[in-house]
């Protein structure tokens, strides 16, 4: 199976460049698709010296900034493999794992899978609030889609690529995490978790999800679990 790669991209210049030869790394039959979200910092001249350089890189680019979700929506669009993973362009996950990731959809027990950093792989210590305010939104997603995730907030969601005529991604900011396990929720998938190594960072390193964003999500969650919305 061919393996759609998204990357969404925004402000991370010292990064991207690693975290694209990270996901070139890797031994599978594959696609990236970056779409950059009108960065500033110097990633999208970075992003767009990458068209026509590659028959496996595919560069989209936004002409004004509009969040996480909105960049993941242009890239569900330009899909051509037939196993979708999300991977940001930061350096906390590790594409090194996506074997693993992929394992349970190859051998027909999962339509989804997930990523879990709370299963017991090796990560960073850091921010203990931001830990727990995960595992607090995780509690609070599980509650609406009855559905016992460890790790809701992960990048790591992989899913089948026959699954995105089902549904729509309406998030234009990070309530992208809670709405497409709401919709994953909804159309019965097989959902899988596999542990995952994460080398966290913090704010002086670019990190950018914050309280607000933290808050925006308890909001996401109900909306997106009490509504009938999945185109």
């Amino acid at each position: 199976m061919k393996v759609s790669v998204v990357m969404p991209v925004y402000n991370e210049r010292p990064t991207f460049q690693e975290a694209l030869r990270r996901v070139q790394a890797v031994e599978l039959d594959k696609e990236i698709i970056i779409v950059d979200d009108c960065s500033t910092d110097g990633t999208r001249e970075m992003v767009q010296a990458l068209e026509g350089t590659c028959d496996t890189i595919r560069v989209f680019l936004h002409d004004k900034n509009q969040g996480k979700g909105a960049a993941l929506r242009t890239g569900f669009r330009h899909v051509r493999g037939d196993i979708v993973i999300i991977q940001d362009a930061d350096l906390e996950y590790d594409p090194q794992e996506y074997h693993k990731l992929i394992a349970p959809i190859l051998d027909g027990r999962a339509d989804v899978v997930y990523g879990s950093r709370f299963l017991g792989g090796p990560h960073r210590v850091l921010l203990y609030w931001h830990y727990v305010g995960n595992r607090i939104l995780t509690a609070f997603s599980n509650m609406f889609t009855n559905i016992n995730l460890s790790d809701m907030e992960t990048c790591y969601k992989v899913f089948r690529a026959s699954l995105l005529p089902h549904f729509t991604v309406r998030s234009n900011r990070f309530g992208v995490e809670p709405e497409l396990t709401a919709k994953f929720a909804k159309l019965k998938c097989r959902i899988y978790e596999v542990p995952i190594s994460y080398s966290g960072r913090d704010y002086s390193e670019g990190k950018k999800i914050n309280w607000k964003d933290g808050i925006a999500v308890f909001y996401w969650i109900l909306y997106f679990n009490l509504k009938k919305d999945l185109h």
